[in-house]
């Protein structure tokens, strides 16, 4: 198990994952910050961004923060 820093932004104008040079990573994401909707597009943008299965990503910390932990199971 992997754990990533994010740093989210809900409601943005496009969805996008950026790699940060100390290894966290910037996401953008188009959906609202209501209802676990970002968090949701957060993990399908990341499942993209992976290419894995969208059950190996959790986010662990942060659920309604905008600084968010989120888990990667690598098996």
């Amino acid at each position: 198990m992997t754990k990533i820093c994010l740093k989210v932004k809900p409601g943005a104008r496009k969805n996008q994952v950026i790699k940060k040079e100390d290894g966290s990573f910037a996401v953008s994401v188009t959906a609202p910050p209501k209802k676990g909707k970002a968090n949701k597009a957060v993990i399908r943008l990341l499942t993209d961004y992976f290419g894995i299965a969208k059950s190996k990503i959790r986010v662990i910390s942060g659920a309604t923060s905008k600084n968010k932990i989120a888990e990667v199971s690598d098996a």
